[in-house]
């Protein structure tokens, strides 16, 4: 939700752990890294933080994350939707300080996801488990890259969406991260290598998948008495939304809409702004396919006319309409795990100029003023929208 207490609430420090290959460090470690790096963005002693958010490790996340970085909260968070968790999370992190529960709320996450599988400690696949709904799709062999090829398809089949215009989200994902110094993969890519890839899941190669890598990404949000002591200017939460649409795909009513239209429509209402006034947005892209559909539900294009919009060019940061995924997203840049934190990084840095070469500006050459983070969990099971602006 937006803020509804009587305080302002603003992004107040951001920052990334050491990120891509990062043979020796623990998940601990990237976590307390990006959480002093955040702490540092902001200019605030760690004393203020009296709230915390974090998901995907430990037996008793974030209590034992907490622990770690020697944090005593007296507001806590735990709330875990797969990719779209931070948006969620600062969603209601920027609640509790407009209501006065907390003061300041530290957004935490670090995987060595890369790691863990180059030294044997876990296995490339990704398993959800075989109980409750799950029970009645894992014996066929429905693993998660299928249900997104899946739902692609049928955007294929209702709209005409081709490989090339997916592609073409890959292609400019990679255009943005030969922009972006810390981007893992940063050589061009054209829309011929990536329908040659070896093929993953139908209509998936390799390229319309995300990479994998470590990393870690912390945000600060803080109430607004607390931005004069700042070491930079405030973005502020404008708007906020989030919705669960389905675990089981029987029951995904269409495939070609993700719960974003729902949580993107709360966001900007709740904002008092439109889709067409955004400047730039960061969207959760574990496959080239949810960029696409995720800027159909947000407002951007109409519905079925997203392949023509993202073939245009419009995502790239040099020439596009709709800067998208600037520091080269999940595709190229990086992608640690649930990802949806990076985007509210990436956010925050863009608004506040911070950007170097993958800065984006405004037609007047001035700096953006408002931003969209999307993220989206599972198989478009949840999303949480947040919209942000200096």
């Amino acid at each position: 939700m937006t803020p509804s207490g009587t305080r302002k609430v603003a992004v107040v420090g951001v920052a990334l752990s050491d990120c891509g290959r990062v043979d020796e460090a623990t998940p601990y470690a990237l976590h307390a890294q990006a959480a002093r790096r955040a702490l540092a963005d902001s200019g605030l002693d760690r004393s203020v933080i009296d709230g915390f958010a974090s998901a995907g490790l430990g037996t008793l996340a974030p209590v034992e994350v907490a622990e770690y970085l020697g944090l005593r909260p007296t507001w806590v968070d735990s709330t875990s939707v797969g990719g779209s968790t931070w948006e969620v999370m600062a969603a209601h992190a920027a609640d509790a300080i407009a209501a006065g529960h907390a003061n300041a709320v530290l957004l935490v996450y670090g995987s060595t996801a890369r790691a863990d599988i180059r030294t044997g400690r876990r296995t490339g696949d990704l398993s959800f488990g075989a109980r409750g709904p799950l029970q009645f799709e894992v014996p066929y062999g429905h693993t998660l890259i299928a249900k997104y090829a899946m739902a692609a398809r049928r955007h294929m089949h209702e709209y005409g969406t081709t490989l090339e215009q997916l592609a073409s989200v890959a292609v400019q994902a990679r255009q943005n991260a030969a922009l972006n110094p810390d981007a893992m993969f940063r050589d061009p890519i054209t829309v011929d290598d990536v329908l040659a890839g070896p093929m993953i899941a139908d209509p998936f190669t390799k390229l319309h998948c995300c990479l994998r890598s470590d990393g870690g990404a912390a945000v600060l949000l803080a109430a607004e008495e607390y931005v004069r002591g700042c070491r930079t200017a405030p973005v502020w939460v404008l708007g906020t939304g989030e919705h669960v649409s389905h675990t089981t795909m029987s029951e995904w009513p269409d495939f070609t809409v993700s719960p974003a239209a729902v949580s993107g429509r709360i966001a900007f209402a709740r904002a008092g702004v439109r889709p067409a006034e955004i400047d730039l947005a960061q969207i959760y892209d574990a496959f080239t396919y949810m960029t696409l559909v995720t800027l159909e539900d947000l407002g951007f294009c109409e519905k079925g006319e997203g392949g023509a919009f993202v073939a245009e060019g419009r995502l790239k940061v040099a020439g596009g309409g709709l800067p998208v995924n600037t520091d080269g997203g999940g595709l190229s840049g990086q992608h640690p795990g649930m990802r949806g934190l990076f985007l509210l990084v990436e956010a925050v840095r863009q608004l506040r100029g911070e950007a170097g070469g993958r800065q984006v500006r405004r037609a007047d050459g001035g700096l953006p003023e408002l931003a969209v983070a999307s993220g989206t969990g599972g198989w478009f099971c949840s999303a949480g929208t947040v919209v942000l602006g200096r």
